[in-house]
Formats: C-alpha cells, structure tokens, sequence
C-alpha cells in the first residue's frame, strides 16, 4: 500500500487582488506553498502531486524535482482538482491518497501523520477544527462520532450556518472509495463546481467517515485575504522566534522581531526590537543586533554590535561596530574590531582589522587596511561617469576630514592627508597628501558689510 499527496493549488484567490498566485505570497521569506510540501513530505509519501492552474508555470516553477504539477483546466472545484490529480496517478485501488490545500503554512507533520493513522476501519477521514468565526468555511454534519457530510458555506442554511466544527480541506482517503466517490459528484450548486466536500457526504452514506479535530484552528487556518496573511504571517514568525529562543537567543521583544526561515543564528545572539534578518543572513554568538536593523544575506560576526542600520550582501567581523544610520551595501566586509560609525556608505568596500570609519562618509570600491582612521565628510569618488575604481588606503593610515579621494588613487601605510583636500594622484607610504588653496584674512570686511546692507535699507 502507497501514501499519495495531493496539494490543491490551482486557485486564483480573488481576495488577495493580485496576479500573483495566492500560494506564492512570502511567508518569512517562502511561499505559502513551500511550507505547505514541508509539512506533506513529513509524512513520507510515496508520491507528491501538485493541482496547478491560475499562474501554473510560475507555481510549478518552484516546486522540488520530486514532486509533479498536474494542470487544473478548466478549474472547476476542488472535486475536479483531485479528478484532475487521480488521472494523473494512475490507478489508486489499495491506496491511501492525501488530500491537503496549497494555502495552509501552519500545518504542521504530526497532524497530518494523525490524519493518516485514523484511516483504517474508514473510507475517509478529515480534520476538523471549532472556529470562533466559522464564516466561509464548510461545516461538518455529524451524528455523534460519525460524521454524516458537509456543507459549503454558501449552500448552508441558517441553522447550518450556526454548527461552529468546519472543515479544514484536509482529507484522507482509501484510494477505491475516493475514486468511487468522484464519479458520484455533480455541479449541482450555486457556483457550477465540483465539490470535494461532497464526496465525504457519499462516502458516510455507505461507509465509514471520521473527523479527526485539530487541537489549535490556527494551525489549520488557511489565507484567502491580505488580512488573514497578515494574521498567519505573525503565527509562523511566533513560532519561529520560540525556536530560536528555545536554542539560545535572547530577544528582548520576540513580537518586534522579524525572521526569515532560512536565517540562522547561534546561542547567545542578542536581538533588540525592529529586527529584520531575511535571505541567509547568519548572527554570531554574542553579536547585538538593533534595534532598528534590516539586514538581507548578510553576515554578523561573533562579539559585533550593530544598531540603526541596513545591511545587503555585507560580512561583519567579530567585534567590529555598525551604525548608527549605516547602509552597508553588497560587497562590504568589515574585518575584526572595525567600525562604519554614523551616516556612513559603503560598497564593494574591505574594511581592516581595527580600521574606523566614524561618520559622515562614502567608502565605494575601496580597500581600507589595518588600523587607519577616516575622518568625517570624506567620501571615495569612485565613478567617472563610464567606470568605477578603486581606492586603496594602507595601514594605519590617517585621512583628514572632508577629503576627497579621486580614483584610481592609493594612500600608502602611514599616509596623511590633510583636512579638506582633493587627493588625485597617489601618496606615498609615511607621506602628507595636501591639496588646497591658500587661506587669506581680509581685515575689516564685517564692519564694510555693515554699511553696504544699511545702504542697503
């Protein structure tokens, strides 16, 4: 006997307004269909079919080469989904066929290994769930422990209307029966559609049917609107920091904390509110993180500090500081005890071992080395309209406030440029690079000022 999936993805989710497919909406930086097939690919099936339609080549686009995309067209229901999914399949008979929709991330494995175990003696089994707001989803008709059918929300009546156990779209299935039970089905309602939901009313009435009730409605809450991806959206981030918590991580403020899944952190990493790590981003132990940091496929080294800032494509050595108001973009690296203070840029740039870049200041396409200081105002000017060049600086090099660094132009170990100069060429090793103009005084010039302006008046 062979598990077989099947995840329903074909539909256009209206109420999100959108061309993109409903199940390709970012949740901590996945789709909504990818934690969907995590959560399938828990319980081992032997076979994994997704029911594209709306959007089919981007949907399937995404997919793990192990799992196949069958097209939905036209889309009809969930019923003609799953017919559109058997004939894919082949025969069925002897089978077990799980049925899950495309649009439920927080579903977790165990659930659904729950929903499988509760399949024999049964023809069908289903999950269930008691919603404070049971509005939209069909509700289950039962007698005792016996579940009779269930109705779709627009087909109910009012007294039907009040039963507060839905269910979820999430079904398990002999593979015979299911197949029997497809044949049965009619679009005799009110939007022209197959409904797979009629096929447990077929089933109980010559069989078996039993619900298997979910402990939490959250997890089996599914996203048809902005608001409830929003709401599903800040579930998955809670369980993604309490994992992260459980290992080790401090957060001061765990609901201002934002995660992506594929984020790794160590024990002992600190986060402050108004975090932000997507892509890969990696935090060290003992690095202190914000408040107030986006960082996206960057790296924050062990013992760093840094707050106020954002970080694209960027490496931060152990114990070097950034911010506050720093933008760090692709390229950056800031090796051991470096610091990028206050307002300050960078790209494409290497920072030294123990080098300070303090504030107000662009550092693009340069090479900084150990131990060297820029002062405040200095920016490398790196494009010459058609390229960019670099700018190497030395070790232990110090750059006077508000210098401009014209490249190509190297400032050797040592160097010293003075305050306000425009640096064209190279400056030797232990040598000052000065350029500007010689300052005058003219005596007297305030009092002449005056009587200009009250002639003036």
């Amino acid at each position: 006997m062979s598990l077989r999936a099947i995840v329903l993805a074909a539909g256009r989710g209206t109420r999100m307004h959108s061309e993109v497919p409903k199940v390709l909406f970012p949740i901590a930086g996945r789709p909504l269909l990818a934690w969907v097939l995590d959560a399938v690919a828990g319980v081992s099936p032997n076979e994994t079919l997704v029911v594209v339609g709306h959007g089919a080549d981007q949907v399937t686009a995404l997919l793990p080469a192990d799992v196949r995309a069958v097209v939905q067209e036209p889309q009809l229901g969930t019923g003609h989904a799953v017919m559109a999914a058997l004939a894919a399949m082949g025969e069925v008979a002897g089978d077990t066929v799980l049925v899950v929709p495309g649009d439920t991330p927080l579903l977790r494995p165990e659930t659904l290994r729950a929903l499988v175990a509760a399949l024999p003696g049964a023809t069908a089994a289903l999950l269930t769930a008691r919603m404070p707001d049971p509005a939209g989803y069909g509700r289950v008709r039962r007698e005792g422990d016996r579940v009779l059918g269930i109705v779709e929300d627009r087909d109910a009546t009012p007294e039907q209307r009040a039963i507060d156990e839905v269910a979820v779209s999430t079904y398990v299935f002999e593979g015979a029966a299911l197949a029997g039970a497809l044949g049965g089905l009619a679009p005799d309602n009110d939007q022209g559609e197959y409904y797979l939901t009629d096929a447990i009313g077929l089933l109980a009435a010559s069989g078996t049917v039993r619900g298997v009730p979910v402990a939490d409605p959250a997890e089996v809450q599914g996203v048809n609107s902005h608001a409830q991806l929003a709401q599903v959206s800040a579930d998955v981030r809670r369980r993604i920091n309490a994992g992260w918590m459980a290992a080790g991580v401090w957060m001061l403020d765990p609901e201002r904390v934002y995660l992506d899944a594929a984020v790794s952190l160590e024990a002992g990493a600190r986060l402050y509110p108004e975090v932000h790590l997507e892509g890969s981003t990696t935090v060290a132990a003992e690095a202190s993180v914000g408040p107030q940091v986006f960082a996206v496929d960057s790296a924050i080294g062990p013992g760093a500090r840094v707050w106020y800032a954002v970080l694209r494509g960027a490496e931060v050595g152990e114990g070097a500081q950034v911010g506050p108001f720093a933008s760090l973009r692709p390229g950056t690296r800031l090796a051991s005890g470096s610091k990028v203070g206050t307002f300050v840029e960078t790209k494409n740039t290497v920072v030294g071992r123990g080098s300070k870049v303090p504030h107000l200041s662009y550092m693009g396409d340069a090479t900084i080395g150990e131990e060297a200081n820029v002062g405040a105002g200095t920016i490398t000017c790196n494009y010459d309209g058609r390229n960019k060049h670099r700018t190497v600086i030395g070790d232990r090099a110090f750059i006077g406030s508000d210098t401009m660094l014209v490249a190509p132009v190297q400032i050797g170990d040592d160097a010293v440029t003075g305050a306000g100069s425009a640096i064209t060429r190279d400056v030797p090793a232990g040598a000052l690079g000065v350029e500007r103009s010689q300052q005058r005084e003219v005596p007297g010039y305030a009092a002449k000022k005056a009587r200009k302006t009250q002639k003036k008046g």
